[in-house]
């Protein structure tokens, strides 16, 4: 039995990468205002699903304070988030078998659109990914999953070496969902650090 209202949906949070252009380390643990980016993220996605997963590399215990089950890549070599939707479908077919769909998101968004999922889950109907699109441009990360993908998402990844999120979901049926921008983008990301000074400004 369904211990809750929320939609039948997971939440990943895509925390895998080395944040270069932040200067290397945790960017999603970098502060904006009194608290760090990742906290924004999950405030803002959590009321959206059922649960939520971090996907990170490295010592889960930093992430300690989240309370959130940690899970790193399971394609090594720190490839890239496409990776990160992998290992979270993966996750999800071991742990939570009856869950069909995942919306995944970097941890760096910390305006994320409050009606995220539901947008794309209306629009989704029966394609197999619905992504964001801004100002016309695609989020490939910022999308919802069908889990059972995840066999493709392997073979591509392993047999093709496939790396690019836009190149993979050109195979599958895809729709876009598009967000308005006013009075800023809801998917404004911190990459660098004048990026999180604008994102105080926006705060």
């Amino acid at each position: 039995m369904r211990m809750t209202d929320r939609p039948p949906i997971i939440g990943l949070l895509l925390a895998g990468g080395g944040a270069r252009r932040m200067g290397g380390g945790d960017k999603c643990l970098r502060f904006l205002g009194a608290r760090p980016l990742l906290a924004h993220v999950i405030e803002r996605l959590s009321p959206q699903v059922e649960a939520l997963v971090l996907n990170a590399n490295g010592a889960p215990e930093r992430f300690a304070a989240f309370d959130l089950p940690v899970v790193a890549d399971s394609i090594p070599g720190m490839v890239g988030p496409l990776a990160g939707i992998l290992t979270g479908m993966e996750w999800l077919r071991a742990n939570r078998p009856e869950i069909p769909m995942m919306v995944s998101t970097p941890t760096d968004v910390p305006f994320l659109s409050l009606d995220l999922v539901a947008r794309l889950t209306a629009a989704k109907a029966g394609a197999s990914i619905a992504c964001v699109r801004s100002n016309g441009r695609t989020h490939p990360p910022i999308a919802l999953w069908d889990v059972d993908l995840a066999d493709d998402l392997r073979q591509a990844m392993e047999g093709e070496e496939m790396r690019k999120i836009d190149l993979w979901t050109a195979r599958h049926e895809l729709v876009h969902v598009d967000w308005p921008v006013e009075p800023f983008d809801p998917f404004f990301n911190a990459n660098r650090p004048e990026d999180l000074e604008l994102a105080e400004s926006l705060l």
